[in-house]
């Protein structure tokens, strides 16, 4: 007996929705890939983009010390990290028991050598009441 080729099975139309077409599906699924490329792409640049702008700030500080607590000053020493050859502005705060500000001011750091980066300050700083600490809360670029 000679075989026939199976025919594909006729579906009543409207009972079982349209039937898939394959090269469609083929399109959808690349589209899919490029916009998941896309948005990888994007994820990354804006990583960079943000590592970039607040992983290690140029200008940097660390307290080495807070001294002479009297009614009328407090003394800061502090050691700035800023860019070989440039100068820094670094902001100096006093504050009381309470927490009130009660001096404040801003210290100019001299450009050092093509190769110095790091520069120690002490700063004296007057107050309107007594203070418990000192900080430099930043540095920015010379002003």
């Amino acid at each position: 007996m000679p075989q026939t080729p199976e025919a594909l099975p006729v579906f009543p139309t409207g009972r079982y929705g349209r039937r898939r077409d394959p090269v469609r599906q083929r399109r959808r699924r690349w589209v899919t890939y490029v916009l998941a490329a896309i948005v990888v792409l994007a994820g990354v640049a804006i990583s960079v983009k943000l590592y970039r702008q607040y992983a290690e700030a140029p200008y940097q500080v660390r307290i080495i010390s807070v001294t002479n607590l009297t009614d009328t000053a407090v003394t800061v020493t502090f050691e700035v990290r800023r860019p070989a050859g440039k100068g820094a502005t670094c902001t100096v705060l006093a504050h009381t028991r309470a927490g009130e500000e009660v001096g404040k001011a801003e210290v100019d750091v001299p450009a050092g050598g093509p190769q110095e980066t790091t520069t120690q300050i002490t700063f004296t700083l007057r107050t309107t009441k007594r203070p418990v600490t000192g900080e430099v809360p930043g540095c920015g670029p010379a002003r």
